[in-house]
């Protein structure tokens, strides 16, 4: 930081990314109290989430905050494009010039203007992540390194007037639904790494004269190219069983997410073993260990199944009924959003439907009566569940075993741990094609205020837009469809917009 504000002083071009975590003098993290570097005499806030998830983590626009030659357009940044913000904090903006001065850009998310970029002398940086942003992000980087290189040390640029907060606030803001392509890799029964797919969590052929071989649907790294140019908004590659109990050593997987961050320039998520391990000679790892070599090798977030069960279930027994949910440090939600923020760490879960019959004991019908889905009651439901009424039970190791949990317990759980977005699975609608399953998704979005990505069950771009339209739901994921060339991620994104839904 003090090299930074040095260079700052001595003249020498400076840019910065995560500005509400660099330039400003409020809180550095979700969690501390740290100053900046103190060159804006202002403070940054938290995020109220009160019509919005927290973190702000997705796609959004920038709008300038002053007139130019050039309307829409400068320093590489264009107000049509779209470009990767991960942030609890930022710095709002205001008609004050210790801060309008300095604004160059400004974002709005749910009601909030906050800067999104400054812009002061050789001073240019951003809230969003360049380098995350696809092309538009690489284009911001071409341009302030041609202006770093033609700059004329000491000439001032004149600035226009600053417009109003009132001017630049919008009625509705401009974040973006995601689309996020989902990449299974595991082994072959050859000892490849290869991209596969289950039908409810069943990855083998169903052709028994094929041997029942691991469904082959591609390669990871080719694959993870191929939707990053299809216009996917974030890539996410889980490991589903190769070296699971010693992830450290599996070179292979790293070395796939090193060569996937060498081709794509949006966000990757890696999931698979994060978690405390012991080596085959008795080494100790633990759960940040396991996600900072991720992370070095490429990874932006990663993502916790079982593990996040199990911290939930020891945190409730730990607390007791009617106590105060905290956890205990030692989990490893709470290790990796200590060490990297709550923005790193996704929670993918694997809810299983229970439905009630005569045989619901009265222990359970109480318990989980809140969450309970009364089919007749809802219109999201299919039709041939309309008599039926159930609630969604935790599963651990892909499913195979039951927990006593509810989704809507872990969903809260998690994020009491320091979760910073949760991928909802459905293992009754993984590839039936039949569409994601929207009770599921409105039950998680009123439990939690961080984002919630939707997975399993889409079967054609109807159903993206579907789940956009009819929940607060953030992102939507899809696996086989993409792979199988069934469905583009470009038609989904069309069929979207048809409905009036904003997208990158």
């Amino acid at each position: 930081m003090q090299i930074l504000f040095k260079d700052s002083l001595e003249a020498k071009d400076l840019l910065a990314s995560a500005i509400g975590g660099t330039e400003n003098e409020g809180a550095l993290t979700d969690e501390t109290n740290w100053a900046g570097l103190g060159l804006i005499d202002w403070e940054i806030g938290k995020f109220v989430p009160k019509d919005k998830s927290v973190p702000h983590m997705g796609w959004n626009g920038v709008t300038f905050v002053r007139d130019s030659e050039n309307p829409g357009q400068r320093d590489g940044l264009s107000e049509t494009e779209s470009y990767y913000f991960v942030h609890s904090y930022c710095a709002p903006y205001a008609d004050d010039p210790r801060i309008s001065s300095w604004a160059n850009s400004v974002t709005q998310y749910g009601d909030e203007v906050f800067v999104s970029t400054i812009k002061k002398g050789n001073v240019f940086a951003t809230q969003f992540h360049p380098e995350k942003s696809g092309q538009a992000g690489l284009e911001v980087l071409r341009a302030w390194l041609e202006s770093a290189a033609n700059a004329v040390t000491g000439q001032a640029v004149p600035q226009s007037p600053a417009r109003t907060l009132s001017a630049l606030k919008q009625n509705v803001d401009g974040f973006r639904k995601r689309v996020i392509a989902c990449l299974d890799v595991r082994s072959n029964d050859q000892g490849d790494l290869v991209v596969t797919k289950g039908d409810q969590y069943d990855v083998r052929e169903k052709d028994e004269a094929s041997g029942r071989q691991v469904r082959n649907l591609g390669k990871p790294v080719a694959l993870t190219a191929r939707y990053y140019n299809a216009g996917a908004d974030e890539i996410c590659l889980l490991n589903i069983t190769s070296f699971r109990n010693s992830p450290l050593r599996d070179q292979p997987m790293l070395d796939v997410v090193r060569k996937a961050a060498e081709e794509v320039y949006v966000p990757l998520t890696i999931g698979g073993g994060i978690k405390d391990t012991i080596d085959p000679d008795g080494t100790k790892r633990s759960a940040l260990e396991v996600a900072s070599e991720y992370f070095r090798a490429g990874a932006d977030k990663v993502s916790i199944g079982s593990e996040a069960v199990i911290a939930v279930e020891k945190m409730m027994e730990r607390v007791g009924s009617g106590g105060q949910w905290t956890g205990d440090g030692t989990s490893a939600i709470e290790q990796i959003s200590r060490a990297y923020g709550r923005q790193a760490v996704v929670v993918s879960i694997d809810p299983k439907r229970v439905y009630i019959s005569p045989e619901t004991s009265p222990e359970d019908a109480e318990r989980y009566s809140k969450e309970t889905v009364v089919g007749a009651s809802s219109s999201y439901t299919l039709e041939t569940e309309k008599g039926k009424s159930w609630w969604y039970q935790c599963t651990i190791n892909g499913g195979r075993v039951l927990k006593s949990l509810s989704v809507v317990e872990l969903a809260r759980g998690v994020e009491v741990l320091g979760a910073g977005e949760i991928l909802v699975n459905s293992i009754d609608r993984d590839g039936t094609g039949l569409g994601f399953d929207l009770d599921l998704i409105r039950l998680m979005k009123a439990a939690v205020s961080i984002p919630v990505v939707a997975s399993s069950g889409a079967g054609n771009e109807d159903h993206f837009a579907d789940v956009f339209q009819k929940t607060k739901v953030e992102a939507a994921l899809a696996a086989g469809i993409f792979h199988r060339g069934e469905v583009e991620i470009s038609s989904v994104k069309s069929r979207c917009r048809e409905h009036d839904l904003k997208m990158r």
